[in-house]
């Protein structure tokens, strides 16, 4: 059966407000969250000094998914983004699973980073319960994405100018300390990177799991390529964004694991605790605890609203090609989609609720039921491109202003990679209940979208 030619590409009907600076802004604070900040510790403790490694293998395999995403998004930019890819590329079916699986990871996830950051400022104002926090967040960010997409690029920008530069200066304190620099500090040499039962205590099997452990940390680059389509020049301003994002963001991981791991025995990290504090401690760097608790809590808070961004924008991709209520269409005269956030926070404002009745629980099940559908998305993402790639250099070679390298090797490569950490999972006691959860919720949208299709064809 002979393919449709690839549509022409046509302007969005949604404000054109995010300039350059926005969007690589937003692709390096998109995966700079807790997951960096406080989860890290979880992967440190499992692999030891070898949780390098491990940021680095799970790390290549993001780079080399923005890659394909980056290929695809500056020859076709979408608000749908690797949805309208997998439409165009395999069916509608795999358009209305990848997007709509995004989209529940997206709306649990910021439902997850209210509740973490609702804890925190807990911690600050007891006087004010957990929900009530989760409420105040809900509204407040439901408003800043009601306002022009100008405005939300503005607050994003700089929420993710304080989580890169409390980064950079990490990194360059920690640098000075590891030399013995700053005051009162010696160089520490490589005694903690060979002690305490070497480089890697746990074998290469301590490696995997810590790659299992920080893998998830990765997700969120994916946004950039859908607020591409909102800026004035979508194909130019979202290939150099992931060109400048993803090298950046392996820096950053790594080079922080890098310096935590050399100051400090991998075997002193305490559960829950920050291994950024734990060094800002080590080297006197006075109220450590409470500066990082500050910067977590922002990350947060710009976690959640980029992702409320991304899925309104999901949902109004969605409903733009029919797998979506159609009333999700209306567009203020700002150009803002807000029935489409309406539907995205909705889930956030139902986590009220839960952290009301289950404050101690609901963030651990919330994590659970989504804890794999990131994989199942990047797969789709790999699978989208290794069809496209032919078409558009056969049809609009023009638009293949980044490609992917080495195609397409390194794409089924990524692909292998990603079907090797699912089959691991499934051997991880830890890491079990987040691929059941998450292949249910994947199964349940895959027999929506074949029984829609399998009508559609009937009718």
């Amino acid at each position: 059966m002979s393919q449709a030619p690839l549509p022409d590409l046509a302007p969005e009907p949604l404000g054109h407000g995010l300039k350059q600076r926005h969007l690589t802004m937003l692709g390096l604070g998109g995966v700079i969250g807790a997951g960096l900040f406080v989860g890290s510790g979880a992967g440190i403790t499992i692999a030891g000094p070898a949780i390098v490694f491990s940021y680095l293998l799970a790390g290549s395999l993001a780079m080399l998914v923005m890659r394909m995403l980056g290929e695809m998004s500056a020859a076709m930019p979408a608000s749908g983004s690797f949805s309208v890819h997998a439409e165009r590329a395999l069916g509608r079916w795999a358009g209305f699973s990848a997007g709509w699986l995004y989209w529940f990871l997206l709306v649990v996830v910021l439902a997850v980073e209210a509740t973490a950051a609702a804890k925190i400022a807990n911690g600050w104002v007891p006087g004010i319960a957990q929900w009530a926090w989760v409420l105040i967040f809900m509204v407040v960010f439901t408003v800043s994405n009601l306002a022009a997409v100008r405005n939300f690029g503005e607050f994003e920008f700089w929420f993710a100018a304080l989580k890169v530069s409390a980064i950079v200066l990490f990194l360059v304190l920690s640098t000075l300390a590891i030399f013995g620099v700053l005051p009162d500090t010696d160089p520490v040499g490589l005694a903690n990177l060979t002690g305490h039962g070497g480089f890697a205590p746990a074998g290469f099997s301590g490696v995997i799991a810590g790659m299992l452990a920080v893998i998830f940390a990765f997700g969120g680059l994916e946004v950039v390529t859908i607020a591409a389509a909102e800026s004035d020049d979508p194909a130019r301003s979202v290939a150099r964004a992931v060109r400048s994002a993803v090298w950046r963001i392996l820096f950053f991981y790594v080079g922080s694991m890098i310096v935590i791991v050399t100051l400090l025995p991998w075997d002193s990290m305490e559960p829950g605790r920050s291994p950024y504090v734990a060094v800002l401690d080590s080297i006197g760097i006075p109220g450590a605890g409470q500066i990082m608790n500050i910067v977590v809590f922002v990350a947060l808070l710009s976690a959640l609203n980029a992702n409320l961004y991304g899925s309104s924008r999901m949902v109004f991709s969605l409903a733009e090609r029919g797998e979506a209520p159609t009333s999700l269409l209306t567009v203020s005269a700002g150009g803002v989609p807000r029935r489409a956030v309406f539907a995205s926070v909705a889930f956030g404002f139902v986590s009220v609720v839960l952290n009301l009745l289950w404050p101690d629980t609901v963030f651990l099940y919330m994590l659970n039921a989504v804890g794999a559908v990131l994989l199942f998305v990047w797969a789709l993402i790999a699978v989208s491109q290794l069809r496209l790639r032919r078409r558009i250099e056969r049809e609009m070679p023009e638009r293949l202003t980044l490609r992917m390298w080495c195609f397409p090797y390194l794409t089924w490569a990524a692909l292998a990679g990603m079907a090797a950490v699912l089959v691991l999972m499934l051997f991880d006691d830890s890491a079990r209940p987040q691929l059941l959860w998450s292949g249910g919720a994947a199964a349940v949208v895959l027999l929506v979208a074949w029984a829609r299709e399998l009508r559609a064809r009937r009718g």
